[in-house]
């Protein structure tokens, strides 16, 4: 059975705030402050790295195998690449963005001067009774503007609004909670764990349990450009659990209410000694863990064994439909996740 209580409602209020706090990589301060007010609220210390990510710090029982956990806060989105002669903007993608997806999605620009001005991204030359192509034009950066809500037709009153190159989009991430538990969003990948990892942290907290090892937190910044994971995590680890989405789609086992174990990704195999352990905590502690392999796909983990790191490395996370568009997950993988987490810290 397991140890701890995770509260399902500060694990999924924890989880909207933070889905409605934008953080596409390379702007994230505002939701690594949001994280960072939550585990001092905790009474743990934290540490901002040269690069913007947060790490805590947790004194644990010993310091012989030191661990950490980490999730990373940063999601898709895009910036703007140029305005046109018209005043729309064209944008470029933050990694994995899937361009059909976002078609239509309301938006902010995030200026410099901190104004947020609205719009949406349209198919240039979209309207059906003008272009006879517009249900077939392919849907990318080229094809794709946005279409402010402001009056503008030229590149320069759009400048006057405090637009310009490099400014950074918010997609908006239409957070839904549903009565059967079902979660829907943008950006689930990978806030949903995060705010498993406040949970987990919260019960053992709430519980007088310590860590049986000295543990860092790193909340990374950088993970879907492929460079979080290394960020200042300790020299003498010896353990890195990795907490992101698990993917669900043909040939896959996991789905959207249990928590999944990777046991390879498009880098290779994670550690089967660290990945083995946490199987049998979870058949322990009555935690359906569903085993997988995902095709397509790499983690802070894999960053961090790129960057030289020699610990060993295990993944896990809540199934996620539709990854890196329209996602969904439901409250009992969240939950199991999180418990999960939790009994990995005090594991001995």
């Amino acid at each position: 059975m397991a140890r701890f209580e995770i509260s399902t409602d500060y694990l999924v209020q924890t989880l909207v705030d933070l889905l409605n706090t934008p953080s596409p990589t390379g702007d994230t301060d505002y939701a690594i402050s949001f994280v960072q007010g939550e585990l001092e609220a905790m009474g743990i210390h934290t540490d901002r790295t040269v690069k913007g990510a947060l790490l805590a710090h947790l004194d644990g029982h010993r310091s012989t195998k030191p661990r950490a956990i980490t999730a990373h806060v940063d999601t898709l989105g895009a910036m703007v690449r140029e305005i046109k002669p018209n005043g729309r903007l064209k944008l470029a993608a933050l990694n994995g963005l899937m361009w059909p997806t976002v078609e239509s999605e309301g938006l902010s620009i995030a200026t410099r001067s901190g104004r947020l001005v609205r719009g949406s991204l349209v198919l240039v030359n979209g309207a059906a009774h003008v272009n006879k192509d517009a249900s077939t034009t392919p849907r990318n950066a080229d094809t794709l503007e946005v279409r402010l809500d402001e009056r503008t037709e030229r590149a320069e009153e759009t400048r006057l609004l405090g637009i310009e190159v490099g400014d950074f989009v918010y997609f908006d991430p239409r957070v839904e909670v549903n009565e059967s538990g079902y979660i829907r969003s943008r950006f689930l990948d990978d806030k949903a764990c995060v705010a498993c990892l406040l949970a987990a942290v919260k019960g053992m907290v709430e519980a007088g349990a310590t860590p049986a090892q000295r543990t860092t937190l790193l909340i990374s910044n950088f993970e879907e450009v492929g460079h979080g994971g290394m960020d200042s995590i300790p020299a003498d680890l010896h353990e890195l659990l990795v907490l992101d989405m698990a993917c669900i789609g043909e040939g896959l086992q996991g789905d959207e209410l249990h928590c999944s174990i990777c046991l390879k990704d498009s880098s290779g195999p994670y550690s089967k000694d660290l990945s083995d352990r946490i199987r049998t905590l979870a058949d322990m502690r009555g935690i359906d863990l569903h085993p997988d392999i995902y095709p397509y796909y790499g983690s802070d983990g894999s960053a961090y064994w790129r960057s030289g790191g020699q610990a060993q490395v295990a993944l896990i996370g809540p199934g996620v439909d539709t990854s890196h568009g329209y996602e969904r997950t439901h409250k009992d993988a969240l939950t199991d996740t999180a418990q999960l987490v939790a009994e990995y810290l005090v594991e001995e």
